[in-house]
């Protein structure tokens, strides 16, 4: 049993280590890079291991772009995101989502929607 663990622990790192030197040796094959004075840029890099990644905008307003690599089981990730001044909008199928909203609480929002409160009353004040 002993000898099969260790066995086990060896090849495991065998197989982590070609990952790492596979990671480790990996080259840049392209990158492109654009800087205009009126603070719009670009760029772009593709790596031997599959990383690449793009992105362009304006420095301080907005940007979007586009990134991927593979995660170490193969998979391939791939993002795509924008950025404004209403926040960062990342998109990708690894990325997890919300449950639906159950009927009831849809229900309970519709109504209210419909239903507005008053907020002031006649006769009546707030204290």
């Amino acid at each position: 049993m002993n000898k099969f663990f260790v066995l086990a622990v060896a090849t495991l790192a065998c197989v982590q280590v070609g990952a790492d030197s596979f990671d480790a040796a990996a080259e840049t094959r392209e990158y492109k890079s654009d800087l205009k004075e009126d603070g719009s840029y670009a760029y772009q890099y593709q790596t031997s291991n599959g990383i690449a990644g793009q992105e362009s905008g304006v420095g301080g307003y907005y940007a979007s772009g586009s990134n991927a690599y593979y995660a170490p089981d193969g998979q391939l990730i791939q993002l795509t995101y924008s950025a404004d001044a209403n926040g960062f909008h990342p998109a990708g199928a690894h990325l997890p989502t919300p449950p639906p909203i159950p009927a009831a609480i849809l229900k309970s929002l519709e109504y209210i929607r419909t239903h507005p409160h008053q907020e002031s009353r006649q006769g009546q004040g707030r204290f």
